[in-house]
């Protein structure tokens, strides 16, 4: 096959998979120019570069914890959508932080469907030519040529290293130890000595105990075998989470006196009691408040 060949059939697939997404995290395709020599895809205009960037750039920009998180939250809400809600599934299977764009509000927009595939019913893909990009590949799928939704869970946990640490992936020209960002982190990691590896903008008492639960997260993401690390959508929910709790921290400090709270109002409510149903839905009331939504 051609070099214009393969780029008609890699145009083809992603317009034929941009087609069919529709979410506020995901580059839009406003149309296609086929009156060129080579055919391209018309994107939407997205001014702040690339989360890589943002992250790596010699501006020496201070990123906060919070916009770190949010960043992480969008882009795990839209591949949580390929890979959930998109019918059938797709597997981005090029997941690094240059194919995250930033919007004039440095919202998150995952781009690039070049790698893409949709999947079979398994959310599986057999491929005879293994793509991605060194430091962000998950070993599984270099073995077995399996591109799967976890595939795309540990490429996203290394953009978490590196929202963690400033760090990038692969840094060929440092030493044996240190070239490969998830190795060291999965090292230190084991040793209790997250704070080593943090970004030193992000590192502080106040902010330690969500780092860790952040960290923690990464760990799993980047598990050795697919099948133990969480899905796109766990990975998503437990982001937003943290991000809750970040947002609205007198709630999760006083956790206790408000279960305390919930439980004599649901104690008074079955007192008083009106019905099953009606006990039911003040409950869920109850719940949602206590998670903050």
């Amino acid at each position: 096959m051609t070099i214009d060949e393969q780029h008609k059939k890699k145009f083809g697939k992603e317009m034929l998979i941009l087609s069919q997404i529709n979410h506020k995290s995901i580059v839009k395709i406003l149309g296609c120019c086929l009156e060129v020599e080579v055919p391209m895809l018309v994107y939407e205009f997205i001014p702040n570069g690339t989360l890589f960037d943002l992250i790596h750039g010699n501006h020496g920009q201070h990123i906060s914890l919070g916009t770190r998180l949010r960043i992480a939250c969008e882009s795990a809400e839209a591949l949580a959508y390929l890979h959930s809600c998109a019918s059938p599934p797709i597997l981005h299977g090029d997941i690094k932080s240059t194919n995250i764009l930033l919007d004039g509000d440095y919202a998150a927009k995952v781009s690039d469907f070049g790698a893409s595939i949709l999947a079979s019913s398994d959310k599986s893909q057999f491929v005879t030519l293994v793509q991605g990009t060194c430091g962000y590949l998950d070993p599984e799928y270099m073995q077995t040529c399996q591109l799967t939704d976890k595939s795309d869970v540990y490429s996203f946990g290394v953009v978490l290293l590196e929202l963690l640490t400033q760090k990038k992936a692969f840094n060929l020209e440092g030493p044996e130890h240190e070239k490969s960002l998830s190795m060291r982190f999965l090292s230190v990691m084991k040793e209790n000595k997250l704070e080593d590896i943090l970004d030193d903008q992000i590192k502080n008492n106040e902010n330690m105990e969500y780092l860790e639960e952040f960290a923690e997260l990464a760990r799993q993401c980047l598990d050795m075998s697919g099948v133990n690390r969480p899905s796109m959508k766990e990975v998503a929910d437990n982001l937003g989470r943290l991000r809750k709790v970040m947002q609205h921290p007198w709630a999760h400090q006083n956790s206790e006196e408000l279960d305390s709270l919930l439980g004599e109002t649901s104690m008074s409510m079955v007192s008083s009691a009106v019905t099953p149903e009606a006990f039911s839905i003040e409950k869920k009331v109850a719940m949602g408040f206590e998670s903050g939504r």
